[in-house]
């Protein structure tokens, strides 16, 4: 028996990283999960892989800046599993950079991914989960959202400190629904975001920066994989975590800690 047999999850960005890692996980552990990514043919291959798996999945082309489109999707979820339970908001980019050479068009374009995103996930989630008699959100911060950063992220970490706040307001003002809503905030995590933040990009970050990085500012000295903060996330999307709201689940080998 799974932890969360009979729910139905929508996980964005799921074509890749922490969302694949994500989709596969709550699917295995009996959810029905609607996989959405702007890459359509990376998110039809993780719901593949679902279905092959025993699981129920299906595929949708998203970009989760685009209202109209937040609201198509969240109607179709329902039409193909009957309800919604779980929203994963795992969709965002990164693009790195000092403050006074940073574009104004970069700082927008972060901006809308993953704040707009976010915001855009929550407010059409909530009269679905409302249908379903509660749920639970999951918005993907970051440790960058918790503290300053020295390495050209600040427009990052605006936006990721932007999705703390604003989950634990949504968690109040959805409590009387019965939805609950957390944040999670990854350390340094082996996916593919790392290409626009590590100069040379792919090359580099499977040259082994990512490791170098992690040996030097991890605790641990270990570079997180997405299955560590798939494992977060489906505690948050069960009810295991039932009393859980307007928190924030830290995954980073105590980063943050000191």
């Amino acid at each position: 028996m799974g932890q969360i047999d009979g729910k139905v999850a929508l996980v964005t960005g799921g074509a890749s990283g922490i969302g694949r890692a994500t989709a596969l996980t709550l699917a295995r552990e009996g959810a029905a999960v609607m996989v959405t990514d702007l890459n359509r043919a990376g998110a039809e291959a993780v719901a593949a892989e679902i279905a092959a798996a025993g699981g129920k999945a299906q595929a949708l082309q998203q970009d989760t800046t685009d209202e109209a489109r937040w609201q198509a999707v969240v109607k179709a979820t329902e039409a193909a599993f009957g309800k919604l339970d779980v929203l994963v908001n795992n969709a965002g980019i990164a693009i790195a950079g000092p403050i006074e050479t940073f574009s104004l068009t970069d700082w927008q374009k972060q901006q809308a991914v993953n704040v707009d995103g976010v915001f855009l996930g929550v407010k059409h989630a909530i009269p679905a989960m409302r249908r379903a008699g509660g749920g639970s959100i999951v918005n993907l911060s970051s440790i960058a959202g918790l503290r300053g950063n020295r390495t050209g992220l600040g427009a990052y970490s605006a936006t990721k400190g932007a999705v703390r706040l604003f989950t634990k307001t949504a968690a109040l003002e959805c409590a009387k629904d019965k939805i609950r809503v957390n944040s999670v905030h990854p350390g340094i995590i082996e996916t593919p975001i790392w290409d626009a933040i590590l100069p040379g990009g792919e090359e580099r970050r499977n040259a082994g920066d990512l490791n170098v990085r992690a040996r030097a500012a991890v605790p641990t000295g270990v570079l997180g994989q997405p299955q560590d903060i798939a494992n977060g996330i489906l505690f948050l999307a069960s009810d295991q975590s039932s009393y859980m709201s307007g928190s924030e689940l830290v995954i980073d080998a105590g980063i943050t800690a000191g």
